[in-house]
């Protein structure tokens, strides 16, 4: 059964323009979505994303986070990773720790492929001491992945990369932050796309989820994306979790078919309380097929702060979303899920 929450199903039909009127309904009249937001339903959704074997990998940062001549240190379930560039300019991978008198590895100079320790000048690269054992690591062009020992999970040779749109005819936008909440709440904020045109009127509008289309690892959802109070732009997309914390829209008919939104969750650790952080990565991997999208391209430096702003407010309120679900966790306390 297809559920309409506020308005007529959007028109997936490809048009010269993919502005459509499309006027937000105004507060007091727009349907709340409770009932189609069915626990059992999202239930379903969470349990099989959170059974697909990650494989170890973990979204570090952008892969313009760490440049050809100084080291960056992530934290990774309480660990400290150290990432630079190899001479050839391949993303590496170390503990963050230098093994001689203990010092942070971040900031470090790299030269020659090696990263210099800044307190005493000891080189580090791979192979080059027993006690300081390198770590498999990705740039796969837009993010950073970096392997490491995770508890559950089998070690595969490359992350689950999602499909995107091709690199040469398309451009991200990366944005981070952190909340108090474990990677599953994150993912599960995704996976109940109903909250949008409710939550987030600003962006979102006339949401449908296809149930006849949708499976339990593959949701398709109708919505117009907000332009104005009076035009969006009307798609169609998916959301599915290529990993356990990884879930992926996918405009998959209308403006913009192709284009990628990546939510990536990475467990910082905790504080002393026990209560966990998580690192939220989303990189939006915007194409399209019109001949004026070069231009856009073009323009990329000058757009990418309103994407970056755009995904940062969404995520303001989806972090209070995943945080609250968390704290009920912590407190005991099962609501729906």
């Amino acid at each position: 059964m297809t559920y309409l929450h506020s308005g007529p199903q959007p028109p997936r039909r490809r048009s010269p323009n993919p502005l459509r009127r499309l006027p937000e309904v105004p507060r007091d009249r727009l349907a709340g979505t409770w009932r189609e937001a069915r626990p059992g339903r999202i239930r379903r959704s969470f349990d099989d994303a959170r059974g697909r074997d990650a494989g170890g990998w973990h979204v570090v940062g952008a892969s313009t986070d760490v440049g050809a001549d100084r080291s960056v240190v992530r934290t990774v379930g309480g660990r400290e990773v150290v990432l630079w560039r190899g001479a050839d300019g391949d993303l590496l991978a170390g503990p963050g720790t230098c093994p001689h008198l203990g010092a942070l590895l971040d900031d470090c100079e790299v030269m020659h492929g090696a990263v210099f320790c800044r307190w005493h000048g000891l080189a580090l690269e791979p192979g080059a001491r027993r006690d300081w054992l390198t770590f498999p690591a990705l740039d796969d062009g837009v993010l950073l992945w970096v392997r490491l020992p995770t508890e559950g999970e089998e070690p595969t040779d490359a992350p689950a990369l999602p499909v995107r749109p091709p690199g040469a005819a398309s451009f991200a936008t990366v944005v981070t932050l952190r909340g108090t909440c474990e990677p599953s709440d994150v993912v599960a904020n995704r996976l109940d796309p109903w909250h949008g045109t409710w939550y987030h009127p600003y962006a979102f509008s006339h949401l449908t989820v296809d149930d006849a289309a949708s499976t339990d690892d593959r949701l398709v959802v109708d919505v117009a994306f907000r332009v104005t109070r009076r035009y969006a732009v009307p798609v169609r997309a998916t959301f599915s979790c290529p990993d356990s914390r990884t879930i992926v829209m996918t405009i998959v008919e209308g403006e913009g078919t192709g284009s990628v939104v990546e939510t990536h969750a990475t467990l910082v650790g905790h504080d002393r309380h026990g209560r966990p952080t998580t690192v939220v990565t989303e990189a939006t991997i915007a194409h399209s097929d019109r001949r004026g999208f070069a231009v856009a391209r073009a323009l990329s430096p000058l757009l990418r702060p309103a994407v970056a702003s755009t995904a940062r407010r969404l995520w303001v309120d989806d972090l209070a979303y995943a945080e609250r679900r968390w704290l009920l966790r912590d407190r005991g306390e099962t609501v729906g899920y």
